[in-house]
């Protein structure tokens, strides 16, 4: 199993929006082959800062099935407007 993690920071006054959208995008990260399951965690602290951790089956699952789909441009459209600056995205085993 492989979790991904990337930090996200979205731009100000946008975070009911993007939560929003979110809900949307799960449904499309969900269905995709090697997906596990996911969290979205709103930092207490940091007022527009959200962790999100996705569990797929292999790196692959996420790095070329996920992000190579048609789907992954639906995920896209629905979210990277609300990032600033672009997360970084790390996997860990």
């Amino acid at each position: 199993m492989i979790l991904e993690v990337a930090v996200l920071q979205i731009k100000a006054g946008m975070s009911l929006e993007f939560e929003l959208n979110f809900q949307k995008a799960s449904l499309i990260i969900s269905h995709m082959k090697g997906y596990l399951n996911h969290q979205l965690k709103k930092c207490v602290e940091k007022e527009n800062q959200y962790l999100l951790l996705v569990n797929w089956e292999t790196i692959e699952d996420h790095e070329q099935g996920f992000r190579k789909s048609k789907e992954y441009q639906e995920w896209k459209n629905l979210l990277h407007h609300f990032y600033e600056p672009f997360p970084e995205v790390l996997h860990y085993s």
